[in-house]
């Protein structure tokens, strides 16, 4: 089977193997004179003993001796084991059929965790043995590497470690190996006598090139599904056949075009893993080897974890969806955006669970959640489109824009030392959690990109560091979004208020008082304006300006107007 990678890259059939994997089939005879081509086993199931045929109660007499010499003697040795059951007549009438048995390598990513609508698991199963693996590169597992990306590192291995046990309840394993993969995954292949490599396409560009470099390497053919996105990335075109950037026609093209493919269910069994896999598998890195403290406060990662995290989201949250999300100290959110990033879950999953549990009174939420999954879509397929964004801005005027890049407002930024209380909160739930509220991070990128004039590059690598989700399509394509240099981007002119942000969105500032405690004893209508408060209010409370709690470092008009004028400036030089 000829199976294409990204890219253009294809898996190679040139290094064909003198050994090959064979399934004989034939039907037997029914009560009634005719033939009985259905294996009571189970659908998708055939029932072979290697080296030796064996008989159902009724259906297919089947053998697969293992690394037979040759086709022809396999069909004398079957003819001989068929008059040993009688069947010498069907022999003479029916044609031998032989079907190849693969040898399938699942290369599991760290963005399809999961078991459940997992396709190249489901389809190397159709074909014969699967070896699922693991490779953990260097690049990501060096311990001075993991360190600085503590959460993901986190939620990754227990994300693995949670796999591992799902595949071995289910017969399998999950073999384990260190290095990098353009050299593991083939040396793997020819060692382990694989016939076929199955993973997930990746939209990346650094996996785009991963991909090639792997199937160029390979000796067998290496297939690519889909399962990252609902759409495949790049697919969806304007009527002049142009890449969307807009989101509006693009959201309308993908729901009345795009054909989401049906989720597929988890296997209810998996075949052993060939005894030649098992002695390269190795341990699952632990935190402790790698530097990492566990963090109590992340959430959990693992299958099981998102599939309950989806459950009590659409039990207890998913009707109130559309109204409660942008508040800050709400719990409305469904907090999967780490399952989705690690494909514990699959989008067509929780777009499918979505479709399920609507109904007229929660109708306006479901379509308000699904429209941010096709937020993401749009992400990733202008990902696909323009992948120079993970380096430069989308819009070319954009390009060479005079950033200050202060160092001391960045520490105060990164810190949660600003003095504005909303973006110090922010800050300070990245660092500690790993997660921050989607309004929380439009507030904050905005006020770093047009209150401080820092390169909103700067705030993004920052994002990628702490968050648990940290994903290069949606994070680049948010913080452009918020500096206006992005697809579809807020206008440059738009300069969010951090005052009227948290007190429309937090006003009992339940947010500002879980992450900033030195200010938890002010009245509400101080919590957002410490500065405004009357000396005998903050005795009260306990604060001391410039001592517990910091000054602003920016004027919040000078800030905007400052912006408006480099902006504006700029962007005028560069049409």
């Amino acid at each position: 089977m000829q199976a294409s990678a990204s890219d253009g890259a294809r898996g190679s059939n040139n290094g064909k193997r003198k050994n090959s994997s064979w399934i004989l089939k034939i039907a037997a005879p029914t009560a009634h004179g005719g033939m009985n081509t259905t294996s009571r086993q189970g659908a998708g199931k055939p029932y072979w003993k290697t080296g030796c045929i064996t008989r159902p109660l009724w259906g297919s007499l089947a053998v697969s001796p293992i690394f037979c010499s040759s086709e022809g003697s396999l069909k004398k040795r079957f003819i001989t084991a068929l008059r040993q059951f009688g069947c010498a007549s069907v022999m003479r009438s029916q044609k031998i059929r032989m079907k190849q048995v693969h040898r399938t390598l699942v290369w599991f990513r760290g963005k399809d965790l999961r078991v459940s609508d997992h396709e190249p698991l489901i389809r190397a199963m159709e074909d014969g043995e699967v070896i699922p693996l693991f490779v953990f590169d260097p690049y990501f597992f060096h311990p001075l590497r993991a360190r600085k990306l503590p959460h993901r590192i986190q939620f990754l291995l227990e994300s693995i470690s949670a796999l591992s046990d799902s595949l071995s309840s289910l017969g399998s394993r999950l073999i384990c190996v260190s290095g990098s993969s353009t050299a593991v995954i083939p040396d793997l292949a020819e060692r382990w006598g694989v016939t076929q490599v199955f993973a997930h396409r990746w939209t990346e560009p650094f996996g785009r090139v991963r991909d090639a470099k792997v199937a160029d390497a390979l000796s067998v053919p290496f297939k690519l599904y889909e399962g990252e996105t609902l759409h495949p990335p790049g697919t969806l075109r304007t009527g002049k056949g142009s890449p969307y950037s807009v989101f509006t026609p693009f959201s309308r093209a993908l729901r009345s075009q795009a054909r989401i493919s049906a989720v597929l269910p988890p296997p209810q069994s998996i075949p052993p893993v060939p005894k030649v896999a098992l002695t390269d598998n190795e341990n699952i890195p632990d935190l402790k080897g790698l530097g990492i403290d566990r963090n109590p406060s992340l959430q959990n990662g693992g299958e099981a974890a998102g599939q309950h995290r989806l459950k009590l989201f659409l039990e207890k949250h998913a009707a109130g969806y559309s109204s409660g999300r942008d508040q800050l100290g709400a719990s409305a959110t469904s907090r999967l955006s780490a399952d989705i990033k690690f494909g514990t879950l699959s989008v067509r999953t929780i777009w499918e669970e979505m479709e399920q549990v609507k109904t007229d009174a929660c109708a306006e939420s479901i379509e308000t959640f699904k429209t941010e999954l096709i937020w993401r879509d749009f992400a990733y397929s202008t990902l696909w489109d323009r992948p120079e964004v993970l380096k430069h801005p989308f819009r070319p005027a954009w390009k060479g824009f005079p950033w200050q890049n202060d160092p001391e407002d960045w520490k105060a930024w990164t810190t949660g030392r600003t003095g504005y209380p909303v973006i110090d909160a922010a800050a300070r739930e990245l660092r500690e959690t790993g997660f921050v509220h989607n309004r929380a991070r439009m507030i904050t990128a905005s006020f770093l990109c047009k209150h401080l004039l820092i390169d909103y590059r700067r705030g993004e690598s920052h994002f990628l560091k702490y968050l648990t989700d940290g994903d290069w399509a949606q994070n680049n394509a948010g913080w452009q979004w918020s500096a206006g240099s992005g697809c579809d981007a807020q206008p440059y002119f738009r300069v969010f208020n951090p005052f009227s942000q948290g007190e429309k969105f937090d006003p009992s500032g339940a947010y500002v008082r879980r992450w900033i405690p030195e200010l938890n004893l002010l009245p509400n209508r101080y919590i957002y304006r410490p500065w405004d408060a009357p000396e005998e209010v903050l005795a009260k409370a306990k604060v001391s300006l410039g001592a517990d709690y910091p000054a602003p470092i920016v004027d919040h008009a000078m800030a905007r107007e400052r912006f408006l004028r480099v902006a504006k400036g700029h962007l005028k030089r560069g049409e």
